[in-house]
């Protein structure tokens, strides 16, 4: 009788539920600005339940403009801002919830993720949201027992998964059955091709019906997504939710930056650290080398403050220990290569400091956008070298970054250098990471694509070794021959410049010479007509006559 009732309700609450969709959804190609709460969307009880328990009460603005029309069933194609798990976990489970899903269903809903601690996070926050509802939900990433897999797959409602697991299991996992899909969510879509999984994409979409409900959310808009979209959306609804906004970052970011030399860096960092040891940073640098020299030396230095290091040489278990320790650390300071830039949800974080300039425009935004989450406030600090500003200064300035300089303040400043060379000295194993270290920045510079921005044989290399604690420069085979080419380049150039400059004097000189011509004819008298002789026959001799000068 309970489950009658239970039924009878649920049927009720659909029937509601189905006509404000139809009612309240705004027409295509506009979004809705008046919502100021989830408790206003068209969403079950079971949902808004899940959603007060993860204490999510206010929707961010891809929500606003993503939720209501996925609701209504449109296929999406969403530039991401903040909150975009949501975006596409609420109207997922909205989907299953109105169809009645339940096991015997099989698998109405796909989320596929580029990295497997992307797809691990989307998978927490679907079981803290998703809580109230029945639906079965599993995660399928590499790294896992593949039998017990198996087992579990098929019993499935709901499946979170990497494109070459869930691939690997559609080709050998019996009775796996996608047929019936209704939801197909790609997260990061831009980055999943980015890590070559085009192939696997391209087949997975091969095996999932046509008729079925798509949201692909992609940073970017390359040729390689736009055909992913014309092979996977059906007149998609595009969304882009800052289009419309002065600027491309969120409004509550503060953000500087600061011009500095590559051996003030480390004293800027660690000072910078030590004033702020009550607060969340996450420092980006260029290299996972980097990333454990820099931590291990600090540490060694004990500012005060926990240290932890992700990068993605770390295996599976390791990043996602080091990520969930420094979620519920209360402060602390997290160095990371930008495995962590994109994706990952970092909550609470008051600081994102790039050590190393960001490769572009798009790698800047993808990193500030780990603070100033869920319309809360957040500050950004951009250390640049001379050579980098003008150009990363262009391309923040063309996508209404707002960005301003700040000086460095050597009062506050304290120089790391005899600290780093004395620890460095003492530890041969730490000594040779300082030299990988230095070497694979320095290699970063020199692979970058952006060459009038990185020019790695302009850096400071003897500086920078003293900031690694290095008596002297590594040798670096690779920067000579660049060094090499440069010379000779700007060899050319000169022997360009010498040969365009000998040009023009000689232009100049026949120049000079016509107009003197010009001017002494104009000033020539006319010769006496008893002389009988022109003056310059008279040049040479020595008869006594007077030479006349002209």
């Amino acid at each position: 009788m309970n489950k009658e009732k239970q039924h009878e309700r649920e049927a009720k609450e659909v029937a509601q539920l189905t006509e404000r969709i139809s009612l309240e959804t705004p027409e295509r190609g506009t979004q809705m600005h008046d919502i100021e709460s989830f408790d206003m969307m068209p969403l079950s009880i079971s949902t808004k339940n899940g959603l007060k328990r993860g204490k999510f009460a206010k929707p961010t603005k891809i929500q606003i403009g993503t939720i209501p029309h996925a609701l209504a069933g449109y296929t999406h194609f969403t530039l991401p801002w903040s909150g975009k798990t949501l975006a596409f976990l609420i109207p997922m489970l909205e989907k299953l919830f109105r169809q009645r899903w339940d096991v015997e269903d099989g698998v109405g809903a796909l989320v596929i993720s580029p990295t497997r601690e992307l797809a691990m996070q989307i998978f927490e926050v679907l079981r803290s949201i998703g809580k109230s509802h029945t639906f079965s939900a599993g995660l399928v990433i590499g790294g896992k027992n593949f039998q017990e897999e198996q087992y579990r797959i098929i019993k499935m409602n709901i499946l979170v998964a990497t494109p070459g697991r869930l691939l690997q299991h559609m080709e050998q996992t019996a009775n796996f059955e996608l047929s019936n899909l209704q939801v197909l969510i790609l997260d990061e879509a831009d980055r999943i091709l980015d890590m070559g999984f085009s192939n696997q994409l391209t087949a997975i979409v091969g095996y999932l019906p046509s008729e079925r409900q798509t949201m692909l959310f992609s940073a970017t808009q390359t040729k390689s997504i736009k055909d992913l979209a014309r092979l996977s959306l059906n007149e998609p609804e595009y969304v882009a939710v800052h289009e419309k906004s002065t600027s491309a970052t969120p409004s509550g970011l503060v953000q500087n930056y600061m011009v500095c030399d590559v051996g003030q860096k480390l004293d800027v960092l660690f000072s910078f650290i030590k004033s702020h040891l009550k607060q969340k940073t996450i420092v980006f640098v260029s290299t996972c080398r980097q990333v454990r020299f820099i931590h291990d030396v600090f540490c060694k230095m004990q500012p005060g403050i926990p240290l932890s290091a992700l990068h993605g040489k770390y295996k599976q278990g390791k990043r996602v220990e080091v990520y969930y320790n420094f979620v519920n650390k209360p402060a602390g300071v997290m160095f990371a290569t930008d495995v962590a830039a994109r994706g990952l949800d970092f909550p609470n974080v008051d600081w994102v400091v790039q050590l190393d300039a960001p490769e572009d425009t798009p790698n800047y935004i993808h990193r500030v956008g780990r603070t100033a989450r869920y319309n809360k406030n957040g500050r950004a600090l951009m250390l640049l070298l001379a050579s980098e500003v003008t150009g990363l200064l262009a391309g923040l300035e063309d996508a209404n970054v707002p960005i301003s300089k700040i000086e460095v303040n050597p009062a506050k400043t304290q120089s790391t250098h005899g600290k780093v060379a004395s620890i460095v000295a003492a530890d041969k194993e730490l000594k040779a990471l300082a030299q990988k270290a230095f070497m694979s920045y320095v290699r970063s510079i020199y692979l970058q694509p952006a060459k009038d921005i990185f020019d790695a044989t302009a850096l400071d290399t003897e500086q920078l070794a003293s900031a690694y604690g290095l008596p002297h420069a590594p040798r670096m085979p690779f920067l000579k021959d660049v060094a090499a080419q440069t010379r000779e380049v700007n060899r050319e150039k000169k022997n360009v410049n010498r040969k365009l400059q000998a040009l023009k004097d000689k232009i100049k000189a026949e120049k000079l010479l016509k107009k003197l011509g010009a001017s002494k004819q104009q000033n020539e008298p006319t010769a006496s007509s008893g002389d009988g002789s022109d003056s310059s026959d008279d040049d040479d001799s020595d008869d006594g006559d007077e030479k006349t000068c002209w």
